[in-house]
C-alpha cells in the first residue's frame, strides 16, 4: 500500500502547491510525487494530470519528446484552475533512463520508439496506472477531469471507483525533432493527436 510519507508547501512559478511523497516505505529515494495546487476545490470535480517521469524532457527540455512541455502546460492550467499533478516515477514508459538512452541510439538508426523498446527486449509501454487510483483514493478525490491525450489513462480511471467527467486535451505543437515520435504515439498508442 502506498502511504503519504511526508508533505510540505512548495512555492513555484505556478503558485503554491502542497507536495506529497507517496511510497510503501519511508526510506524510498524515488517516491511518487503529488502536487496539489492551493486553488484546488475537493468539493468539485478536480482537474488531474498523471505524468510519468521524463528526466530528459522534464528537466533538460529535450526536444525528442513533448513531455516537459506537457508538464508545464498542465502546471499553467492548474495555476488558473487548481488541480492535482501526480508525478509517477516511471521513466521512459517504465524502462528506466539507461534503457531509454539505449533506445534513443536505436531510434537514431531508424527505429521508432516502439520498435526500439521491443528490440531491447522491453515492453512497448511497461507503465501501470494502479498507483494513481491508490493515491486519488487516499486523497478522497471522487471525480476528475483528466488532462491527457492517452486513452489508456482514461481506461484506468473508468475501471476504478473514481468518476471520469471528461478529458482536457494537452496537445503540444510538433517539431522536426519530435514529429516521428508523436506520429508513433498516435498510430501505435492511439493518442488523441491532431498530427498527420
Amino acid at each position: 500500500m502506498l502511504k503519504n510519507q511526508a508533505q510540505a508547501e512548495i512555492p513555484t512559478d505556478w503558485g503554491k502547491f502542497t507536495m506529497i511523497a507517496y511510497s510503501e516505505k519511508e526510506d524510498d529515494w524515488m517516491p511518487h510525487l503529488v502536487m496539489i495546487h492551493e486553488k484546488t476545490d475537493f468539493t468539485k470535480t478536480v482537474p488531474v494530470r498523471f505524468h510519468s517521469e521524463c528526466i530528459t524532457g522534464d528537466i533538460f527540455h529535450s526536444k525528442r519528446c513533448e513531455c516537459g512541455k506537457q508538464l508545464h502546460s498542465a502546471m499553467d492550467y492548474f495555476s488558473k484552475n487548481g488541480g492535482i499533478l501526480i508525478y509517477l516515477r516511471q521513466e521512459g514508459r517504465n524502462i528506466g533512463i539507461i534503457n531509454k538512452l539505449k533506445a534513443y541510439n536505436l531510434q537514431d538508426k531508424g527505429r521508432n520508439t516502439v520498435e526500439a523498446n521491443l528490440d531491447l527486449g522491453l515492453p512497448a509501454d511497461g507503465r501501470s496506472f494502479n498507483e494513481v487510483i491508490e493515491i486519488m483514493n487516499d486523497l478522497k478525490v471522487k471525480s476528475i477531469f483528466l488532462l491527457t491525450n492517452n486513452p489508456e489513462k482514461i481506461k484506468a480511471i473508468e475501471k476504478s471507483s473514481i468518476v471520469f467527467k471528461g478529458r482536457i486535451p494537452l496537445e503540444i505543437q510538433a517539431t522536426k525533432e519530435n514529429e516521428a515520435y508523436l506520429k508513433t504515439k498516435k498510430e501505435f498508442f492511439k493518442h488523441k493527436l491532431n498530427i498527420e
